[in-house]
């Protein structure tokens, strides 16, 4: 009787959970398709406004702000998410959308527009198939992602050796890694948050505030290999 009991225990958890599923993943996409526009939308009104791409890039205390708040801004989201409200985090969330676009407006100074539009569309596809991967796969990836984010780490550290190095080929070979790492890494994301919210007992705000979370994760790996495969297409020009 205690069996039958537990068992249909499980069985009510599993189908609440599988109504909270499907409303939890689509606002994780949404969440980052609209944080790619708002990014989007901010880089290119920086780079068609001349005084304004001036102001930030002839500013080192302006622009070196703009980049240390967009660390502290993903930092301060990923590690106090649950003591913000939901509004609160969405709102972080797009102000980190709005800072980074503003720096990667120097995009439209280095790369014809052209270039940028056909790496951007590589990118989607690029991201969209993979996603679709992690997110159907029987495969455990989270041996991989162990190994992805340890290369994660190499990758910076080579970053900044070249930084200092000025070498061309390390700086293309960087570039390919790159690529490489945040394919597996949006696979792996896929699959991490896919799993977490087959577990999900609903989609209230703490669920909610891990899917903005995990939106703000997929944008990363978005963003990252676009300028990974930006470097690439865009040596020639």
């Amino acid at each position: 009787m205690e069996l039958q009991e537990f068992e249909k225990v499980i069985n009510a958890k599993e189908g609440y959970a599988s109504l909270a599923f499907p409303k939890l993943m689509r606002k994780v996409y949404v969440w980052m398709t609209l944080a790619l526009l708002i990014t989007g939308i901010t880089a290119y009104g920086v780079a068609t406004s001349p005084n304004l791409a001036l102001t930030i890039f002839q500013t080192p205390v302006l622009f070196w702000g703009l980049i240390i708040g967009e660390f502290a801004l993903v930092i301060g989201v990923t590690a106090f998410i649950q003591r913000l409200s939901l509004p609160v985090a969405t709102l972080l969330f797009i102000l980190y959308s709005v800072v980074n676009g503003a720096t990667l407006s120097c995009i439209f100074f280095a790369y014809p527009t052209a270039v940028i539009a056909k790496v951007f569309f590589i990118t989607s596809a690029t991201f969209a198939v993979t996603a679709i991967v992690g997110y159907t796969t029987r495969r455990d990836l989270s041996r991989l992602g162990g190994i992805l984010m340890m290369a994660l780490i190499g990758l910076i550290i080579a970053t900044v050796v070249n930084l200092f190095l000025h070498s061309s080929g390390l700086d293309i070979l960087i570039s390919y890694i790159g690529v490489g790492v945040f394919i597996g890494l949006t696979a792996w994301d896929s699959q991490r948050i896919k799993q977490m919210f087959l577990m999900a007992p609903d989609a209230g705000e703490s669920m909610q505030k891990l899917a903005l979370l995990g939106a703000l994760e997929l944008y990363l790996d978005f963003i990252n290999l676009f300028l990974y495969l930006l470097r690439i297409f865009g040596r020639d020009n």
